[in-house]
């Protein structure tokens, strides 16, 4: 069995450097008071505040609120290093008290904006406030759903309370819950924790397969009541955000905040499931190639592809990585290989305790970090690449926009990294050079689009329909989210795969479900991504895609796509993934 290290046994090499945000944690906690201490500095804006000052005011609130995102992401990368490291634990916990103090410091300034003269506002804002025009115009636009100065005040001081479901699932879901090993074919024991059920699941042992699926959820059953009533409060929390703020909608409050139409969320489920046949069609194509009478849900992941060696060594994956991604220039390839060899970013192997999955997060005013669970596998190196993808997106964010600017969406974050994974799977398909690869990379491909693109849309239809249960004032158990889960199962995945009983557990352990209405956007996103992807190779599109990496928020995200070639208010981009999808359905069906 592979040991799991804890945190002190790993390697400095292998581990981010966040001191380059705190040197060590006595400069975060003096750092920490004097945050604190400076929201006083706000006090004479929230008395009374003109046009006049309200630059003045910004620039301040900008500078305060760049140390809270430090001291947050500070704690929190500490804690995500170690879940069971309550020293870290309790500094989280500082840093989400000083977020909640933050925005009651802060939450006068959009209220007042709303109050002020808007003759004279609009003319400042072609002036001394140019900086802030697109920030000022969104609250504008916003106005109908911010509420006056003690009301945003009272929803500030709630916020902890509102991050509650979160927060728990968090800690049942990395500290708390344990998996029984998985045992395989010939009886041999393999640990199984969140970062090695993957490679369980893409094992050829059907065995060890199943053996991991049943552990797995078998687990997350016995927490079955616990696990509803934490899911059924995140969903109360955004409908109850969402009347508060009068919206029609939870889903409207959602897509409202980045001006997103909501006929684009509807829209996706819409032409996804219109192009079901395809995904069905997959499905049988994979059974037929495994030759299952009887193919599971634990059945899907493991490749279809004999005698090939999956085998990719961090260093490996670096190095195929800056190769593929060489179509985005020169400048972007300098500073990955930098980010990857020298400075700091990347955080690469589990350890005990380690936050589950993969993800990248950082500061304004510092490079980016990027968390991995790198387990030697081609899937990682996409991983890999797919967060870098993120990672850059700060980057260049973070070294082009103010700090008012200095965040995007999660929107068009989603394109920026898949388009990573594009031009690495494009760079892959070109260099293939035996059949059996050649196929092994059609079907991973393939399983992308199944995974990003149909799955992440059946999410996405799961959140819809349980927030309207929600909102029509249904309750929400255990058992009707499991049936509601079951028939979106069958509904996508089709006849030819056993509908598990297990499976309609499965949106008990989705972290991303307590961030509402997120996961619509990896499939937007990969929709996207494929197009731009496809621009960069054959269009000189590298030089529109890096100044859309450049925007930030300082646009909304529609806008930035459009700047970059893709409407995502048409359907044009979806449709297109689905041709491309079908294009490797039929080429990989032309080889067996």
């Amino acid at each position: 069995m592979k040991k799991i290290l804890s945190r002190e046994e790993v390697k400095k090499e292998y581990k981010w450097k966040t001191e380059d945000l705190f040197k060590n944690d006595e400069i975060w906690q003096k750092t920490y008071d004097e945050t604190e201490k400076s929201f006083s500095e706000l006090e004479p804006y929230s008395r009374g505040m003109d046009i006049d000052s309200l630059y003045d005011c910004l620039r301040l609130r900008d500078k305060i609120s760049v140390n809270v995102e430090q001291l947050y992401v500070y704690a929190n990368l500490k804690a995500n290093e170690d879940s069971t490291n309550t020293f870290y634990q309790e500094m989280s916990g500082k840093a989400d008290r000083l977020i909640t103090l933050y925005s009651q410091a802060v939450s006068f300034i959009e209220p007042a904006i709303l109050g002020m003269d808007r003759e004279g506002l609009e003319k400042a804002l072609n002036t001394n406030l140019k900086e802030y025009k697109h920030y000022t115009e969104d609250i504008l636009r916003n106005a109908e759903h911010i509420l006056s100065a003690d009301k945003e005040e009272m929803l500030a001081q709630v916020y902890e309370v509102a991050e509650g479901p979160s927060n728990i699932f968090y800690m049942l879901n990395n500290a708390d819950i344990e998996f029984k090993n998985a045992i395989d074919s010939r009886g041999e024991e393999h640990t199984l924790t969140h970062g090695t059920y993957s490679s369980c699941l893409e094992s050829k042992d059907r065995v060890l397969r199943k053996s991991a699926f049943n552990n797995v959820y078998d687990s997350y059953y016995k927490q079955k009541n616990t696990l509803a009533a934490i899911y059924s409060a995140s969903v109360k929390k955004d409908v109850f955000s969402a009347r508060v703020r009068n919206y029609g909608s939870s889903l409207e409050a959602m897509l409202f905040a980045n001006n997103i139409p909501t006929e684009v969320y509807h829209r996706l489920i819409e032409t996804v499931n219109k192009h079901l046949p395809l995904m069905h069609r997959y499905i049988r194509l994979r059974k037929k190639i495994l030759g299952l009478e009887d193919m599971d849900m634990y059945d899907i992941y493991t490749p279809i592809v004999d005698n090939i060696d999956t085998k990719k060594t961090y260093e490996e994956a670096k190095a195929t990585v800056l190769k593929a991604l060489k179509p985005l220039g020169a400048e972007y390839c300098s500073t990955l290989e930098k980010a990857l060899n020298k400075e700091g970013w990347v955080d690469i192997y589990e350890n005990k305790g380690k936050r589950s999955g993969a993800y990248s997060w950082g500061a304004y005013g510092c490079h980016p970090f990027v968390s991995l669970n790198y387990d030697d596998k081609v899937n990682s190196m996409f991983t890999l690449a797919h967060e870098m993808g993120h990672a850059m997106h700060s980057h260049y964010t973070w070294s082009t926009q103010p700090a008012v600017y200095g965040d995007y969406t999660i929107f068009v974050a989603e394109v920026a990294s898949t388009v990573n994974e594009a031009l690495l799977m494009e760079y892959l398909l070109k260099n293939a050079e035996e059949i059996n690869e050649r196929k092994y990379l059609l079907n991973y491909f393939m399983d992308q689009f199944r995974g990003t693109l149909f799955r992440q849309t059946m999410f996405a239809e799961f959140e819809l329909k349980t927030h309207t249960m929600a909102e029509n004032g249904e309750t929400l158990t255990f058992e009707n989210m499991c049936r509601l889960y079951s028939d979106l199962n069958k509904k996508y995945y089709g006849e030819d795969i056993i509908n598990n009983e297990k499976i309609s557990w499965e949106w008990a352990r989705i972290p991303h479900f307590y961030t509402a209405f997120y996961v619509y956007q990896y499939a937007t996103g990969y929709s996207a991504a494929i197009t731009l992807s496809q621009k960069i190779l054959n269009e000189n599109g590298a030089e529109s895609y890096i100044n859309f990496l450049k925007g930030g928020s300082s646009k909304y995200s529609i806008d930035l796509l459009k700047g970059a070639g893709v409407d995502m208010t048409k359907s044009d981009a979806v449709e297109n993934a689905m041709k491309v999808f079908e294009g490797l359905l039929d080429e990989m069906e032309g080889l067996i």
